[in-house]
């Protein structure tokens, strides 16, 4: 079967411009645009704008180490991960993070739109694979999860700003 110039070329800007098809970026991205796991690819969906920076943070998957400072972590010889991407300025965003090994771990997502390496509950969005609206509480370890095999797994976040009272939600 052939097919047309015109279809094809639809073919391949649907193709380049889905998701699945997009190049991870940040500190990791070889490891998933290489396919060489274990890693977590992740689609970030409803973002506020384009300013600022990406961050992506992985952490032990109990209670006692989710959302734990870094630095005790790694005092206490625990596992801890963060990479860093530059926003692009258009198309999909998918960022990447290595694990250690195979297992579950909790996975948070942060766009840091001023770029102070510091959360503002004003400005800031965040994100966990669990798609439930975060409103105004600690997320729970369980909207964090991810189970990551030897290779790369995909999962999607959809970032979350403050929306008046209610606390954090996504925007559309």
């Amino acid at each position: 079967m052939k097919l047309s110039p015109m279809l094809l070329g639809a073919a391949m800007f649907a193709l380049m411009t889905s998701p699945a098809a997009a190049q991870a970026i940040g500190d990791d991205a070889a490891a998933c645009n290489g396919n060489d796991g274990p890693a977590i690819r992740v689609n970030i969906t409803g973002l506020k704008d384009r300013t600022g920076r990406l961050k992506l943070e992985l952490y032990p998957a109990n209670d006692a180490d989710f959302l734990k400072d870094d630095r005790d972590l790694r005092k206490e010889g625990k596992f801890f991960r963060r990479i860093w991407a530059t926003m692009p300025a258009s198309g999909a965003v998918q960022l990447c993070i290595r694990a250690p090994s195979a297992g579950r771990y909790a996975l948070l997502f942060t766009h840091d739109r001023d770029n102070r390496n510091k959360f503002n509950f004003m400005r800031d969005g965040a994100g966990f694979p669990g798609q439930a609206k975060l409103g105004r509480a600690r997320p729970t370890l369980a909207q964090a999860i991810v189970t990551v095999p030897a290779g790369v797994v995909t999962t999607t976040i959809r970032a979350q700003y403050l929306r008046g009272l209610g606390g954090f939600a996504p925007l559309g």
